[in-house]
């Protein structure tokens, strides 16, 4: 599994987190700044120095960092508005553009930057370590979206949504209305009755 982002804009493709340096900034520094500020997670103390596939497209040297060890319940959202639109995990098999291009589809039909020139390393980086198989989320071809912002093309403020904080305010909710007590109150009519029938034979 691997994490890409869509971009804010109406029709935008999905990519790995991504950005340009900062003057004087190494790379290692420029990755962890910018996936920080496009997914909210601090991948600091797990980037390797050495874990890296390298490609040169057009004249640009572009260099992409291999993160392991993500935990599968990590909270992600952006931390700058307007430029991502969703974040969502996928099934690296199923990332197989149909060709090499920047800017190509993949095989589930999804529109994506910058991911075919590294495929094909990235599987090998991945084959030949032999990672551990670890239980994933159950995800459809399009991916399972773990943050999304809400009428991102329509230029307004944008509002999230997650599984894990809608499902709970919704519980905190049911239990802070006034009379939940009440309205979750059921009388048990056998134990009634019975408690009459016994009450009529004693007297």
């Amino acid at each position: 599994m691997c994490l890409l982002v869509k971009g804010w804009k109406s029709g935008a493709s999905w990519s790995f987190p991504r950005g340009k340096k900062n003057k004087d900034e190494e790379d290692h520094a420029c990755a962890i700044r910018e996936v920080l500020e496009e997914t909210g997670c601090n991948i600091a103390k797990l980037l390797k120095m050495d874990d890296y596939i390298e490609v040169v497209i057009g004249q640009q040297r572009v260099r992409l960092y291999i993160i392991t060890g993500v935990k599968e319940d990590t909270v992600f959202a952006p931390q700058t508005k307007k430029e991502i639109s969703e974040i969502s995990w996928h099934r690296i098999e199923e990332l197989q553009a149909t060709g090499d291009d920047v800017i190509s589809r993949g095989t589930n039909g999804l529109k994506l930057y910058m991911v075919a020139p590294f495929l094909i390393s990235l599987k090998a980086w991945i084959a030949e370590r032999q990672l551990p198989k670890t239980q994933k989320p159950d995800t459809s071809s399009k991916g399972a979206s773990v943050w999304k912002a809400k009428n991102s093309s329509s230029g307004g403020t944008a509002t999230t949504e997650t599984s894990t904080s809608r499902h709970g305010s919704e519980n905190q909710l049911a239990d802070s209305r006034p009379g939940s007590s009440f309205r979750n109150f059921r009388f048990d009519a056998a134990l009634i009755l019975k408690s009459m029938e016994a009450a009529f034979s004693a007297s």
